[in-house]
This record gives C-alpha cells, sequence and structure tokens, in this order.
C-alpha cells in the first residue's frame, strides 16, 4: 500500500482525488467493487464512502439510511471481484459524519475485475483529474502476465518457423556483441543460442522473443507489430525523423549509430589527465535505449520514441513502471517486465549486468556537472526519462576529479547526488539534501557528514539548523573566492524574508528576480522559493520559464 496506510483520512480529503484515492458519496455495492478493482489495477489506495468529488464530506449510508457496516462493505467487495480482493475497512468521524476508510491493495495476481467482467484502470483525464477508464483486451492481457509472472518473450509465436522467420545474420550479430562483452557462444548454434536464452517454447519451435531479438523484418511486423522505433533530432534546421523497425539488436545498434554521429564532447586537461566530457554519456545512452526496448510493454499500442533536443534526450516507451517500481525507488529497484529479454541484453554487453545501470546513468550524468535524469514524466500508461543536456558545470567537474585523482578514491552516487545539489543550492540543509535527492533524511545527513570529513564540505550551525556547502577550496579552484564568502555567509531567514517582502509590495516573484534580490544563482534561489512553497507561504504559477512564485492566501 506504500505511504498511503499512515496518511489521515482528513489530509487524504483535503489533498483531493488522486491516483491512489477515490471519493464516493454513496455505498452503492457495485459502485463499491468497480472503485475497489480500478485501484487494485493500479498502485492500491484508499476509498473513502461519505464524501464528495470535490471533497465536501456528506456522510456514509447504508441500506435504508442506517448507519453504514464496513465489515459488510469489505465482504461485498471481496466477494464480488475476481480475483477476490481483500480489502480492510474502518467507520471514521469526520465533521460530525460517518465516513467509511477501505484501503485497497495492488491486486496481487492482477488483473482484478467485477464477477460480471468489467476490468477498469486508474488513469488521468485530460484536465488532470483522476479517473476510472475501461481496459482494453491487450492491457488486461499485459498486466495479467506482468503480475503472474509470465514473460511475454516465452509465449509462442503462432506458425513461425526457425528456418523461414529468424534471421542467420541476427544470430551471428548476438554472437559478435557476446563477444566483445565477454560471453562466448561462438560454438552454439541458431536453436542452441535459443535455449540458452530460454526462447524455445515447449508447444512450438518460435517464441516471441526469438521472433524479437532475431526475426526477420517481416515477421517482426507480423508477430508482434507494436516493436517500432521513432528516433527524432529535433534541434536547429537539419532535422531528422527515423522510424526503425526490425529485430531489437539491430534496431539497437542502428540507434547507437545515429547517436554517436549526433555526440559532441568538451575536452579539458586535470593535471596529467585529459578529460572527454560528451554530450551524452555512453553509458546514458546505451541504457535508456536499451531499457526501452527491454522494459516497454510489447502488447501496448505505439512507438518506443527517441528524442533529441537542444535542452534534453528523451526516451519514452508505451507500458507503466513494472509492479513494484516507481519514480521514487527506480535507483533500488531492478525489475525487468521481461526477463528473458533482459538476459540477452546483458549477455550482449547492451545493458549493465549487475541491473544497476539506471544508477550508472544518474552516476555519468553528475560526473559530467549536469543535473539528473529525471523519471517524473511517466505515466500509468508510459514511461519516459530526460536527460537533462544544459551546460556542464566544468568547475565542479574538475574540483571532484582532482579530489579523487589525490585520494585515488572514486565517489558513489548517493556522495555526487549530495554535492551536486549543495553545489546548486550554494548551502543547503539535511532535510532539503533528502528533498532535492530522494534519500532519507538520515541517510542524507549521513553523507553529507561523511564528504565533510573528506574534506569536501563543510558545515555551520548546530542541530536542524546546521547548513553544508563546499568548502574554500573548491571557489578557490573555481576562482569565485567572494562566492565562497557569499555562501558561507548567508542568512537563509534573512533571504526568505527579502522574498517575502517583496512579494507583499509587488504580488509575485520570478527565480531570476529572487536570484538578484539574494544575490544568488538561479539554481540557489530555486532551492529558497522551493523551502518557501514547501512551508505554505508561497504558491507557484505557470512553470519552469514563465512560473512566478505568489503569496498564498492570507498573505506572506
Amino acid at each position: 500500500m506504500h505511504r498511503l496506510e499512515i496518511v489521515e483520512t482528513r489530509s487524504l480529503i483535503e489533498a483531493g482525488e488522486t491516483l491512489t484515492t477515490e471519493f464516493k458519496s454513496e455505498a452503492l455495492n457495485h459502485e463499491l467493487t468497480k472503485a475497489a478493482a480500478c485501484l487494485a489495477n493500479g498502485d492500491g489506495g484508499v476509498l473513502l464512502i461519505g464524501v464528495d468529488d470535490d471533497g465536501t464530506v456528506v456522510g456514509a449510508r447504508g441500506p435504508g439510511g442506517s448507519r453504514p457496516d464496513p465489515e459488510l462493505m469489505a465482504a461485498y467487495i471481496q466477494n464480488t471481484t475476481d480475483p477476490p480482493l481483500p480489502v480492510t475497512a474502518e467507520l471514521e468521524q469526520i465533521d460530525g459524519e460517518d465516513v467509511v476508510r477501505i484501503e485497497v491493495p495492488r491486486g496481487d495476481p492482477g488483473p482484478v475485475g467485477t464477477k460480471s467482467g468489467v476490468f477498469t484502470r486508474r488513469s488521468i483525464d485530460t484536465n488532470g483529474r483522476p479517473q476510472c477508464l475501461p481496459m482494453s483486451a491487450h492491457e488486461i492481457v499485459s498486466l495479467g502476465m506482468v503480475t503472474r509472472g509470465q514473460d511475454f518473450a516465452a509465449a509462442a509465436a503462432a506458425g513461425a518457423t526457425v528456418e523461414d522467420d529468424l534471421d542467420p545474420d541476427e544470430f551471428k550479430r548476438f554472437r559478435r556483441l557476446c563477444a566483445t562483452s565477454g560471453d562466448h557462444v561462438e560454438q552454439l548454434s541458431d536453436r542452441d543460442v535459443l535455449k540458452a536464452l530460454g526462447l524455445e517454447p515447449l508447444q512450438a519451435p518460435v517464441s516471441l522473443g526469438a521472433v524479437l531479438l532475431f526475426g526477420r523484418r517481416a515477421a517482426v511486423q507480423r508477430w508482434t507489430p507494436n516493436a517500432e522505433l521513432l528516433f527524432q533530432d529535433l534541434r536547429g534546421t537539419s532535422r531528422t525523423n527515423r522510424r526503425l523497425v526490425g529485430p531489437l539488436l539491430q534496431v539497437a545498434e542502428e540507434l547507437a549509430r545515429l547517436l554517436d554521429e549526433r555526440n559532441t564532447s568538451h575536452e579539458f586537461v586535470i593535471g596529467l589527465h585529459r578529460v572527454d566530457i560528451p554530450l551524452i554519456p555512453s553509458v546514458t545512452r546505451r541504457e535508456a535505449v536499451a531499457n526501452a526496448l527491454v522494459h516497454r510493454d510489447y502488447s501496448a499500442l505505439g512507438p518506443t520514441t527517441v528524442q533529441l533536443t537542444d535542452a534534453e534526450f528523451a526516451v519514452s516507451s508505451p507500458g507503466g513502471f513494472p509492479p513494484g517500481v516507481t519514480v521514487d525507488n527506480i535507483l533500488e529497484q531492478s525489475r525487468p517486465r521481461s526477463p528473458l529479454l533482459a538476459d540477452a541484453f546483458k549477455r550482449a554487453g547492451l545493458v549493465e549486468r549487475r541491473g544497476k545501470g539506471v544508477n550508472d546513468m544518474f552516476e555519468q550524468q553528475l560526473r559530467a556537472g549536469r543535473d539528473s535524469p529525471d523519471y517524473t514524466r511517466s505515466t500509468p500508461d508510459s514511461v519516459t526519462v530526460t536527460v537533462p543536456l544544459g551546460t556542464a558545470d566544468l568547475d565542479l567537474v574538475r574540483f571532484l576529479l582532482a579530489w579523487e585523482d589525490e585520494r585515488q578514491q572514486a565517489l558513489g552516487l548517493p556522495e555526487l547526488q549530495v554535492v551536486h545539489e549543495v553545489k546548486a543550492a550554494g548551502s543547503a540543509g539535511s532535510h532539503e539534501i533528502a528533498s532535492m535527492t530522494g534519500l532519507p533524511v538520515g541517510r542524507a545527513r549521513a553523507v553529507a557528514t561523511h564528504l565533510v570529513e573528506m574534506g569536501i564540505l563543510e558545515a555551520r550551525g548546530d542541530g536542524r539548523s546546521r547548513r553544508y556547502h563546499l568548502t574554500a577550496r573548491f571557489y578557490d579552484r573555481a576562482q569565485d573566492r567572494n562566492a565562497y564568502v557569499r555562501v558561507k555567509g548567508v542568512d537563509p531567514l534573512q533571504q526568505e524574508r527579502m522574498i517575502l517582502d517583496y512579494v507583499d509590495a509587488f504580488g509575485s516573484i520570478t527565480r531570476g528576480r529572487a536570484a538578484e534580490l539574494c544575490q544568488t544563482s538561479p539554481p540557489q534561489a530555486r532551492t529558497i522559493l522551493k523551502r518557501l512553497v514547501d512551508g505554505g507561504r508561497l504558491r507557484v504559477v505557470g512553470e519552469r520559464r514563465t512560473a512566478r512564485y505568489e503569496a498564498v492566501d492570507g498573505g506572506a
């Protein structure tokens, strides 16, 4: 149930309906069943009976206007869902009215439908409101295979044969890639390769996974028609729009070639070392593309898209995250949608063998002095990763490389995350670092303390007021000693007061204006503004460059 178990009912009502919270004003039995099954086909959630869609508490009623019986509701839901969905329900008093809170787990195994054959899923409509939509046949099949541990790649391609539909050249490609990665399969026949990869189904000679990896183009289009990739380079005047259809290893290599042709780099020298900072690090290109090809839902309509703009490198694939994987835990969880395809790509050297390719993507971005990859554009229907391509912070890159070179010690991903965010913010406390990095507060504090011991960060203040910033050595190397004095001497409360006074006088403030006012960089101003928003002092109007910050109702 994730975090919803510890959220108070009143807080859920105030937050409004979400992908994991549904309101019902009446306790109609058939509506209960459909709503619970809908939540179960997502991440689970909380169903509140006696609350209108707008959050007004109207009170729940039982048959004939009697007081509702939560245990009877829970039993009804379990008896009218297929497979039976075990929910828990309890009666609460909110504003003097009865509200039934029903905790709905994720359907496992799923999908969960009503006994009358209705299957729905949670989604967001065009106005940003949550709703329950009917599930299509391919969505029901896909979710059922994933939750029951069945691999799409192991299913039989009815009527396909090794001789007519699989391409010997693609087996040669696989052997060549395996040899390069140190996995030697040169002596295996084509059929033995299929057996070694677990791609020879019991009831047929060819599996869908074999078609995806080794099929001729016509076979791929026939048995896996959704297996297509769109590559778009939207920069400048020489725009490119390519559609790639074919076996996955071929598509992966062709896309790598297209990206390599467009990749640039910045070279500089640190001591005796020549350092190259590419536009898109090789690990990022490899993992983002391979993950999209391996983890996408091939039963879902739509192509995998790879897009290159001046601002970012974005990869999007149909199908949401596999069960158990979220935007928040993607660095800790590695659950391939198709273990068979994932194993083939690992043996071919196209993804990281330890299953930590996403972690490597984050680390390489931070080592290049750029922001981390971002998965927040992902939805229940697709996974999207955007990799920022802005100007690298070369001062930070030089400083960290020089430190690692002197100590002969490499910083890990948590250390790089903390240093990057502290540099962007100017200075930050443990709670701010945790919010920016996604690390637990205790872990963020421990990493920051360790970086102080290593001489990378300095700390000032005690207890909850303790803040961290980069050492004087960094600002000396960056030839910006005045910035060190500003960062060390800055008073966060004074900065917040200045911004609030400005908003009180002029109605709103932008991030750029806040940076000028506080004599900080835009990223540092963003951190200050975020503190004020999180504290309920300001609210954001608009997005990105057009965003401005206004006082909440009641004044600053």
